[in-house]
């Protein structure tokens, strides 16, 4: 006798599978009752893996952040920080439906509370104050999650005759759509290389009594 198709189910498979719902259909898809569809099982076999709809979704953004590298704050916090943002944006550049789950915070998200504790020990061991270090994650996710989020190049329309004679200085911007991967990675490195020089003149320790 064939075993059951919910014999089959493990929480990895769940899991992997919601994700590819959200980077196909979008989050607002996502369902107990969907994802048991594509699955191939009732909604009923899939709370023997998941409570709720909230803890398959802890699942995927753990699976999202798991691999973000901050390792680079072994070499120093600035190399630490740079590596963080390129692989985090590499990781959300890869399924921007989930963005708005990493937007959504850590939460209680085992594999993301491990990457925030180990960026705040990273800037901790490097002088910064704990509320200093706080910031400057924020920052660094604030512009990861907005690059992962609007990129800029693709928002324009390739047709010259939206912007001649209205638009001046943006008679080029039909352009720009052609070359929106490029232009959007090297704003995003402009953006985090910038942020990381404009902390560098301030001495980490002389923000202490913060």
């Amino acid at each position: 006798m064939a075993r059951p198709p919910s014999a089959l189910l493990s929480r990895d498979r769940i899991r992997d599978a919601a994700l590819t719902l959200i980077d196909e259909e979008g989050l607002p898809a996502l369902s107990m009752r969907r994802l048991a569809e594509v699955l191939g099982v009732r909604a009923a076999s899939l709370y023997g893996h998941y409570d709720t709809k909230s803890a398959v979704l802890d699942a995927v953004t753990n699976l999202l952040v798991a691999d973000v590298d901050t390792t680079g704050f072994e070499h120093g916090w600035r190399r630490g920080l740079l590596v963080w943002a390129r692989s985090y944006r590499a990781a959300l550049h890869a399924h921007p439906n989930a963005v708005p789950l990493i937007a959504s915070g850590t939460q209680q998200r085992t594999e993301f509370l491990a990457m925030a504790d180990a960026v705040h020990g990273g800037l901790l061991r490097a002088g910064w104050s704990p509320r200093r270090a706080t910031e400057i994650s924020g920052a660094v996710k604030y512009l990861v999650i907005g690059a992962a989020s609007t990129p800029f190049a693709s928002g324009f329309a390739d047709d010259v005759q939206v912007y001649l004679d209205r638009y001046p200085h943006l008679t080029q911007a039909h352009r720009l759509r052609d070359q929106a991967e490029r232009i959007d990675r090297d704003s995003f490195e402009l953006g985090i290389r910038s942020l990381i020089r404009g902390l560098e003149p301030e001495a980490p320790d002389s923000d202490k009594d913060r």
